[in-house]
């Protein structure tokens, strides 16, 4: 069961880049994954924080395809985020600043918190359904108070392409899966 979690996270996962839905991503799909959020929040991708983004969604590409014109099937992107994020050692150096550069450019106010509809903002990007996002925001709320932390959104990420609890939280990071 804790497989077949991962495995439906990590399709989800797939499916977020792969909009175009033809079973390969390449780099530029990842990118464009970031380049929604970037438009959605108004954000140059040269600016401090689009150029941040950009490099976190680099770095992942690196780590999930080496050679930057490599195209991966879902197959190989699984075998991938397992390899690199779940056995290996890979999320604090790779995943992780790429997860705090988004929190940073969905903190429109710079209060160090993301708020609902920040939050929004983000889930639009990754096409989560509208009416999903408020209890996804509500589950990931750990302490209550109304906001994400930076921590808060790093854990859920860490949750979501790296665990197997069917109970945790960051398992609500896209919404009901």
């Amino acid at each position: 069961m804790a497989i077949d979690l991962r495995n439906h996270k990590l399709d989800r996962a797939f499916d977020h880049i792969d909009v175009s839905g033809g079973g390969e991503i390449e780099r530029e799909d990842l990118l464009g994954l970031g380049a929604r959020i970037l438009v959605g929040f108004g954000e140059s991708p040269t600016s401090a924080t689009g150029s941040r983004l950009v490099d976190g969604f680099d770095g992942i590409w690196t780590e999930l395809a080496p050679a930057s014109d490599a195209r991966i099937s879902r197959e190989e992107f699984h075998a991938a985020m397992v390899s690199a994020f779940v056995e290996g050692d890979r999320f604090d150096p790779v995943f992780r600043p790429a997860v705090e550069a988004v929190a940073a450019l969905c903190d429109t106010d710079r209060d160090g918190q993301v708020g609902p509809g920040e939050f929004r903002v983000m889930l639009n990007a990754f096409g989560t359904a509208y009416d999903d996002v408020d209890e996804a925001f509500d589950r990931l709320d750990q302490n209550g108070d109304g906001s994400l932390s930076v921590d808060e959104l790093v854990e859920a990420a860490r949750q979501y392409y790296t665990g197997d609890d069917p109970h945790a939280r960051g398992n609500w990071l896209f919404g009901p899966l």
